[in-house]
């Protein structure tokens, strides 16, 4: 039998003197184990002592890393497109993408785009959940770290990270949030999926690097007992290194996700709700859905209900400029990124049909929200009633020049439906009742900042007009020749 106690006991004396060899240590450890033993219990017992393992075998504490931004994905990366190709070769044959199985995933995929679309349930077997990766394994890899720069951007990603994945689905999030990570960051991973997507999702997690730690609960999160997740797990391994300080941080998750799956749960606001319960007091939840008004709209509307009932703050996009108000437009907001390079699998299946171009998917965008209980927010500012108008009282301002500030929380919708009309943009203070949208009429050095400033930055605003716009029932600020836009924070 293993002498784990002995080994854990080297590594704690050895971790702080130089790199841990389990080539050396096996020689101090009773029985003299085999030095692949000694190693695999060190991965085991990686998250307890705070270890890394490095290239070369040895294992040295994890390093504490702020993880800086700028994710730019171009590509569905290869050894993951492969990964994942295997598992319909597995289960259809090297000709997968023709005949009759090529029929049923692309017949799978129009159905779940109709599903989705009318916002019906989906029920996950095989098929599907091959399916649903085929389509939705890029972009959902892409997201995920556009998302994670907003909070990267101020020092708040940070590592070794607790992650809880709620609805991991085939994967893509987990392998976004993997690569978006430094190689050397300690990661305890646990991913909530009840579904046949689990065993998608558990495939691709082979591919990911030896300092990443994964737990698949294949549960719902209604069902899952998530005090047992508490990261302090208990146990004389726990107590031992909280009294060497080798514990791989504090209590609760640093990052709990819920990507593409808040549509889907019975009781969506209940279930952010509980996981609230085992965020870490200066951690982050992070909802993500696709872009489509149904989709969209539901995330803000669930945004809005566990912020009205826990008082958790919005980090962002959509934040509360004015103290006090909250949103009650419709709230279909946006973002818009680089398209994602079609990976081969999905050209494959598209080229063997006879619509091009439906099963290829190479948009990314998403709607978002960033919530934390610390009350950190993305721009620390907030209006000013000496200084600025508020959204929820334009009715008084109808055909007046007004100062404000907003948030830009869309590109430009005008280039979606008529590439000569006005640039118009969705804009957002927290207050609005009603949507409100910049119309820049006339673009100057004055006002350039509107069309070029990114989804979800602070803007202030002088000398724009507001209009009432009967057509769309919706307020118009029209940005012009005498309007200054300027960028905040």
């Amino acid at each position: 039998m293993t002498d784990r106690d002995g080994i854990r006991a080297n590594a704690k004396y050895l971790r702080e003197v130089r790199p841990i060899d389990p080539d050396e240590i096996h020689e101090y450890v009773e029985g003299t184990p085999h030095p692949a033993v000694v190693r695999q219990v060190l991965r085991e017992e990686a998250l307890d002592l705070g270890l890394v393992e490095r290239a070369d075998g040895t294992f040295v504490p994890a390093p504490e890393t702020v993880v800086e931004p700028g994710w730019a994905p171009e590509a569905f990366p290869e050894r993951y497109a492969a990964a994942f190709e295997e598992l319909l070769v597995e289960r259809y044959g090297i000709d997968w993408h023709r005949g009759e199985s090529g029929d049923h995933l692309r017949e799978t995929i129009r159905r779940l785009k109709e599903r989705y679309y009318r916002q019906h349930p989906v029920e996950y077997d095989e098929h599907v959940a091959l399916g649903y990766g085929l389509y939705h394994l890029p972009d959902y890899y892409a997201t995920v770290g556009y998302v994670l720069d907003t909070l990267a951007e101020r020092g708040l990603v940070e590592t070794p990270l607790r992650v809880l994945d709620v609805g991991a689905g085939t994967g893509g999030p987990m392998l976004g949030l993997h690569d978006y990570l430094p190689e050397t960051a300690l990661v305890d991973y646990h991913a909530v999926e009840p579904s046949a997507a689990a065993d998608v999702l558990d495939h691709l997690l082979d591919e990911t690097g030896r300092n990443f730690h994964a737990t698949v609960h294949r549960t719902t999160v209604e069902s899952l007992d998530l005090a047992s997740l508490d990261p302090a797990r208990g146990g004389d391994a726990t107590e031992d290194a909280a009294e060497d300080g080798s514990e791989s941080g504090g209590a609760g998750f640093d990052l709990v996700l819920f990507s593409n799956v808040l549509s889907e749960l019975d009781d969506p606001v209940d279930a952010v709700e509980r996981v609230l319960d085992v965020v870490a007091s200066d951690g982050a939840v992070v909802a993500v859905e696709p872009a489509d008004k149904n989709t969209a709209t539901t995330l803000r509307s669930v945004e809005r209900s566990v912020v009205a009932r826990t008082g958790v703050s919005v980090y962002a996009p959509t934040l509360r400029l004015w103290p006090g108000e909250e949103p009650s437009d419709r709230g279909w907001s946006f973002d818009v990124r680089s398209d994602i390079a079609v990976p081969a699998f999905q050209s494959r299946l598209d080229a063997a049909g006879d619509d091009p171009g439906v099963f290829t998917n190479p948009t990314v965008q998403f709607a978002y929200a960033v919530l934390r209980p610390d009350g950190t927010r993305r721009v620390d500012v907030r209006a000013d009633r000496a200084r600025h108008a508020k959204m929820a009282d334009f009715d008084r301002h109808v055909t007046q020049r007004i100062d404000l500030l907003a948030v830009k929380l869309s590109h430009d919708l005008a280039a979606d439906v008529d590439g000569g009309a006005n640039p118009l943009f969705k804009i957002g203070d927290g207050s609005e009742a009603v949507g409100v949208f910049a119309v820049l009429t006339r673009e100057t050095s004055l006002n350039a900042t509107l069309a070029r400033a990114p989804y979800g930055t602070v803007l202030s605003f002088e000398q724009a007009l507001v209009l009432w716009n009967d057509d769309e029932e919706a307020y118009n600020l029209v940005i012009d020749g005498t309007t200054i836009v300027d960028r905040v924070g």
